[in-house]
């Protein structure tokens, strides 16, 4: 042997009697799984003492002007039948209420609700059921009175009186609502109501005050406001099309992926439809744009079609970029194609493998919910005090917590839980996937292979290798809260304003992001090498990043080049879920939601992280298939070689 091919270790041997992955295992990395356990122990125990000492509602329920928090017995008042907060100005000062108020007239600008409770004058139509306020009685603070808030009965003076003053006061009027976490929001019928009320004459200069110290608090107040509402209104179309949808658009990709005669159909038919969702949303975007522009009496501002505009420059632009991206890599695709056609084979042997990305989810979901109670709680055991603060000569009361060295200490333990579980449940369900591929590629006859065999892996995985997942999913874990800890001093360099320090950090920050990748691609190889032969997390990755290196060129290669693919995948599941939202959303809700934008990026990222878990089973089944036949290749002469003549030949012509 060379020096050369000694530096890259020796070749594989098959163990004697080798019929593919080993039959006869063991437990691996057993210290690792026991300290595991140990961390959920501790992180449930840790939990259940944040819940015995602390209250999730000072940390979700909304504070009044007074330092009160509605819904709680916390601060001067007890609020426990006044769980709502009506906002009275921009700065977030309102009043805790006993409901959110529905108004069927939509504003009763004669009404307003104040500091000191409701405030009527003549023409009012609500009665003090309508909006039920708590008793700040023994406040000192300001009541309104006709001279203060409403001056000659006026609703136009009265906006710009001193106890309104135009949104900034401490008296507003009383307007139809709708609750998202326990705050009042008005609806967008009801804005525009009062509008017409305070404004019959369309007099800018009414606006134009308002918006002199207070412009860009104002701004980020009303896209809050107005993307809470998108949403709230949009909340089942989220739910069943950023959910149910993409899953059965996962799902049917998946399944037509599998059939080989139609993979290069579904392919390249994903690769054109992609190009040209954005094409056509460009068109859609400059047409709709080019229509508003057009009305007679413009019932969109000019913002919204210069930004209509924009958006249709912008998918164009991406949609030529990607015809030159694909033009670029059309050689590269066709030869991935091979390799996607083996995975496919093997899915199409073992169709129930494409339902274990969702009791991952399943799994992670039921963790997250209990690890989301327990921070919450712990987050509410710090020290709660209010600040107030004078905005325009009113009080406005800001809450803050005061942590104590074991709460952070907590803080950072809770985090590290969240990074090893959720590294954890990824690194079990690569190396279940693995022993999958793996046994259908060292089938002879793979008519064999079937549903059972995924229920097999999953039973041996879960029993004998779930050290080596936690094993390797610690040192990612590891890794991910040295990033954290350097994100954290990076805020306070910011903070600090020392350019060496942010120069220094940002530095290791990329070089830590660098080491996550190498680790994550060497420990889904050492997870394969591990469900061939039953080795610990050390051999593994030993073994497998010798036989990548003696095969870097055609692994690296196909690897990216099919790996392109499968995000092909994702991208067109994606876009064809927010290609279908849009067009629902926007014939069923498109009067009455500020945007669209909103409710459509949350689709998308949901969309996005589902078509990652069912294109993720294509991406790891190629990995297996590639590494198991190099590995094939070096322990078996050509005639005893488990790989079918097609894939072969294959490698051996475009690797």
């Amino acid at each position: 042997m060379g020096r050369e091919d000694e530096d890259l270790g020796e070749k594989l041997s098959a163990p004697p009697d080798f019929d593919g992955p080993t039959a006869n295992r063991r437990c691996t990395d057993v210290l690792c799984t026991i300290l595991l356990w140990c961390m959920w122990i501790c992180m449930t125990g840790l939990g259940i003492f944040c819940i015995q000492n602390g209250d999730y509602r000072l940390i979700l329920y909304p504070l009044d002007y007074d330092g009160n928090v509605c819904g709680t017995n916390y601060g001067g008042k007890n609020m426990t039948e006044f769980p709502y907060l009506y906002y009275v100005n921009d700065f977030s000062g309102g009043v805790c209420v006993k409901e959110c108020p529905t108004l069927e007239n939509l504003t009763d600008a004669h009404t307003l609700v104040t500091y000191g409770g409701l405030f009527q004058t003549e023409g009012s139509f609500i009665t003090s059921e309508v909006i039920s306020i708590a008793d700040y009685s023994g406040n000192d603070t300001l009541q309104c009175t006709e001279a203060l808030c409403y001056p000659g009965n006026d609703p136009e003076r009265s906006f710009t009186s001193f106890g309104v003053n135009q949104g900034k006061g401490y008296a507003y009027y009383a307007m139809d609502t709708y609750e998202v976490l326990w705050r009042c929001l008005f609806t967008e019928e009801a804005r525009t109501e009062l509008e017409t009320m305070i404004n019959p004459n369309g007099n800018n200069n009414i606006s134009m005050i308002e918006l002199t110290n207070s412009t860009y608090l104002k701004q980020g107040y009303n896209f809050w406001s107005n993307l809470y509402g998108d949403l709230f209104l949009t909340r089942y179309y989220i739910l069943g099309l950023g959910f149910g949808a993409t899953i059965v658009i996962g799902f049917t990709y998946a399944f037509l992926m599998r059939i080989p005669g139609v993979l290069n159909i579904m392919v390249w038919t994903s690769i054109f439809a992609t190009i040209g969702i954005f094409f056509a949303a460009g068109w859609y975007a400059g047409d709709t744009a080019k229509t508003w522009e057009s009305y007679d009496s413009p019932k969109y501002t000019e913002d919204e079609v210069r930004y209509a505009t924009i958006a249709s420059y912008v998918l164009y632009a991406v949609g030529g970029l990607l015809i030159l991206l694909f033009l670029f890599m059309r050689k590269r695709i066709q030869l991935a194609m091979g390799c996607v056609k083996e995975t496919s084979k093997a899915v199409l042997a073992m169709p129930t493998i494409i339902l274990f990305p969702v009791f991952q989810g399943i799994g992670f979901m039921c963790f997250m919910i209990a690890w989301a109670v327990y921070v919450a709680y712990l987050a509410s055991m710090g020290e709660f005090t209010t600040t107030e603060y004078g905005v325009g000569g009113y009080k406005i009361s800001v809450r803050w917590f005061e942590f104590s060295d074991f709460i952070y200490q907590s803080g950072w333990f809770f985090l590290f839980c969240f990074f090893w579980t959720g590294q954890f449940i990824l690194a079990l369900g690569e190396i279940i996937f693995a022993m999958c591929f793996a046994k259908w590629y060292f089938s002879r006859e793979k008519s064999r292979v079937g549903s059972l065999t995924v229920i097999s892996s999953i039973s041996a995985s879960m029993w004998y290798h779930s050290g080596t997942a936690a094993f390797g999913s610690l040192i990612i874990a590891i890794i991910k809260m040295i990033r954290a800890s350097l994100a954290y001093l990076q805020r306070k360099a910011e903070e600090m304003d020392n350019g060496i320090a942010k120069a220094i950090l940002c530095c290791l920050q990329c070089c830590f992001w660098c080491l996550e990748k190498c680790m994550r691609f060497l420990n889904k190889n050492a997870y394969i090498q591990c469900a061939i032969f039953g080795s610990s997390f050390c051999k593994s990755s030993k073994e497998a990043f010798f036989l990548i290196m003696r095969n870097a060129a055609r692994i690296g290669a196909i690897t990216y080049v099919s790996g392109g693919v499968v995000f092909v995948g994702k991208v067109f599941i994606t876009s064809l879920t927010t290609g279908v939202a849009y067009f629902a959303i926007s014939e069923q809700l498109r009067d009455e939601l500020y945007s669209v934008i909103g409710p459509l990026v949350f689709i998308a990222v949901i969309a996005w992280f589902i078509s990652g878990m069912f294109m993720g089973i294509y991406d790891m089944g190629i990995a297996t298939i590639l590494q198991c036949f190099v590995a094939d290749e070096e322990m078996f002469d050509d005639d005893q070689m488990y790989a079918q003549g097609s894939l072969k030949a294959w490698v051996d012509n475009h690797g």
